[in-house]
């Protein structure tokens, strides 16, 4: 399978959700529907000295849409088989077939599914196909005034910057094998070795 993937370089994030605007945009999505997400990622230590304890905090953003996985959860428990997976390793829905029964969205680790109350269907990034089939980037790629984002070749890009899966606090990465590459903040270093294998995600919020 010639795996697709998104790169995110979470060092240079600056959280201005451009790529979350622009993809609702182009996807036409309900206010409550996002089929990606900027999320805010607070990290930091408490430091005791001369007797006051204070606090030295970190943070940085991670832009994240379904990360159309190798080994999707999402399209193991659909039980009316709506889901799918392309050639290129895209995970998408058949609206024809789903029953909005919410199993995928329940069984996604990185809650990219979305029921869309208005149709009674589910919902996810399809990495714009329509774009990419004309040899144009997902709306959200382009749309990010600091280049964050990739798109291409997960091995390819992997040649390229480093083949670079997990990061905190997101979902051990050989769950699903996501399609996602990562250049991590320098901030979650230090989280990663303090809570490995840990998705609290009440250290994050959109």
């Amino acid at each position: 399978m010639s795996k697709l993937a998104f790169y995110v370089d979470t060092t240079a994030c600056s959280g201005c959700k451009a790529c979350q605007v622009a993809c609702n945009d182009k996807n036409d999505l309900w206010p409550g529907i996002s089929w990606r997400r900027v999320y805010e990622v607070e990290v930091g230590e408490w430091k005791e000295r001369d007797g006051v304890i204070t606090e030295k905090p970190a943070g940085y953003y991670i832009s994240m849409s379904c990360n159309h996985c190798e080994n999707p959860e999402c399209l193991k428990s659909c039980p009316s088989k709506a889901l799918f997976q392309t050639l290129d390793g895209l995970v998408l829905v058949n609206p024809d077939l789903c029953i909005g029964c919410f199993y995928c969205e329940w069984s996604c680790p990185y809650g990219a599914l979305n029921f869309d109350f208005n149709t009674g269907i589910m919902s996810k990034c399809d990495a714009c196909e329509d774009l990419l089939f004309i040899g144009k980037n997902p709306a959200c790629v382009d749309a990010c005034p600091m280049r964050v984002l990739k798109f291409g070749n997960f091995r390819e890009m992997a040649n390229e910057f480093g083949e670079i899966t997990q990061i905190f606090p997101l979902p051990d990465y050989s769950m699903t094998r996501p399609g996602i590459l990562l250049k991590p903040h320098d901030a979650s270093k230090g989280a990663v070795d303090d809570n490995a294998g840990v998705n609290n995600t009440q250290n994050y919020r959109q």
